[in-house]
C-alpha cells in the first residue's frame, strides 16, 4: 500500500502550491500527515488531519501559511503552502497512520515525496 505524492516544483519567496496526496480506499479512515525533508536534515512534521477533519495539526513553522484538507471523494489530501520562505524547501512526504500524530513512527504507510523548491 503506498500513496502518492504530487505537485511540488519550483517557486520564487512569497508564492503558493498545492500538493496533493493519492491516498488509496483501503485508507479511507486514516489520519493524513505531511513532512518534509531538507537536504541534510531529518525528515519533519508539518501537517496533519483526521480522517473526518475533525482534527488538523500544525508545526509552528508553517501554522497560518499551510493549510491541510482532504476530499474524501477523490481519495486525496491537500496541502496548501502559501508565503513560501527558502526554508521550506525540502521533499514532501505524504504518510497514512492510525491517529493524528506528530511523530514519524505513528505513521505505517508513505508516498515516495514530492520536491518542493522555494528561491529567494
Amino acid at each position: 500500500v503506498q500513496l502518492q505524492a504530487s505537485g511540488g516544483g519550483l517557486v520564487q519567496t512569497g508564492g503558493s502550491l498545492r500538493l496533493s496526496c493519492a491516498v488509496p480506499s483501503s485508507l479511507d479512515y486514516y489520519a493524513i500527515g505531511w513532512f518534509r525533508q531538507a537536504p541534510g536534515k531529518e525528515r519533519e512534521f508539518v501537517a496533519a488531519t483526521s480522517w473526518s477533519q475533525g482534527t488538523t495539526v500544525y508545526a509552528d513553522s508553517v501554522r497560518g501559511r499551510f493549510t491541510i484538507s482532504r476530499d474524501d471523494a477523490k481519495n486525496t489530501v491537500y496541502l496548501q503552502m502559501n508565503s513560501l520562505k527558502p526554508e521550506d524547501t525540502g521533499v514532501y512526504y505524504c504518510a497514512a497512520g492510525r491517529l493524528v500524530k506528530v511523530d514519524k513512527p505513528s505513521y505505517d504507510y508513505w508516498g515516495q515525496g514530492t520536491l518542493v523548491t522555494v528561491s529567494s
